[in-house]
């Protein structure tokens, strides 16, 4: 079997040698780029199973390759960053990144990360799931297509998979942590709150108002639930 290649998109070397040497030892292939323009050179050239990409870039940031992968592809995204801000994490998963490590890190957290992401990636292919349609949205799952009404919208592959959970037990109201078990997996170590931030970007997608929505509704103090109503 083919080892995963994992396109790691960092300029800090430390960081880089580091995260290679943890990497490599759990059998993954390991590219790296120093910088925004190199990284998408390199991920055009190397398809690889998954990027680890810093924020924080020299000449194209790394929010701009996050957008720019997910042009055509939904190969999975963990973002590295330096910052706090609440607000540079949310922009990071709304425009396609799928989890995120703030620095400092612990290379075994991410490397956990990593293995969950992939982990996922390879049971959300082709699964054979049957097509769930409710509320005025269609899911084919073999295709991996996601229509609202006559027009298809275009979800990440984890937003395909979060609507899918939701959509399989309409009224059911799930927790985050189950959320993260069925979606993420069970192994997910990262941060709850990923769900908030892939659910409001769900929203804007598939709500004729996201500020009210119809079908995702939120559960106080507890999660959320697919309204077949909506």
């Amino acid at each position: 079997m083919e080892k995963p290649k994992i396109l790691l998109v960092e300029d800090e070397r430390k960081i880089v040698d580091l995260l290679r040497l943890y990497l490599e030892r759990e059998g993954y292939v390991v590219a790296s780029a120093a910088d925004g323009e190199e990284g998408l050179k390199a991920f055009t050239r190397l398809r690889p199973s998954l990027v680890i990409l810093d924020l924080m870039l020299p000449l194209l940031d790394g929010l701009e390759v996050c957008r720019r992968i997910r042009q055509d592809s939904q190969v999975p995204i963990l973002m590295l960053t330096a910052k706090d801000e609440e607000t540079d994490k949310v922009i990071g998963l709304s425009i396609g990144a799928d989890d995120y490590v703030t620095k400092p890190f612990s290379p075994r957290e991410l490397v956990a990360r990593v293995k969950a992401l992939l982990r996922r990636s390879r049971l959300s292919t082709g699964n054979g799931d049957r097509e769930l349609s409710d509320a005025g949205l269609k899911l084919i799952p073999d295709k991996r297509q996601a229509f609202k009404g006559e027009d298809e919208i275009t979800l990440t592959a984890l937003e395909f998979d979060l609507l899918a959970c939701l959509m399989k037990s309409p009224g059911r109201v799930y927790t985050r942590d189950q959320l993260l078990a069925n979606v993420w997996g069970a192994d997910y170590v990262g941060d709850p709150r990923v769900v908030d931030v892939h659910v409001g970007n769900l929203r804007r997608k598939i709500e004729d108002d996201s500020s009210n929505p119809r079908r995702i509704r939120t559960v106080r103090d507890v999660g959320y639930k697919f309204d077949p109503q909506g």
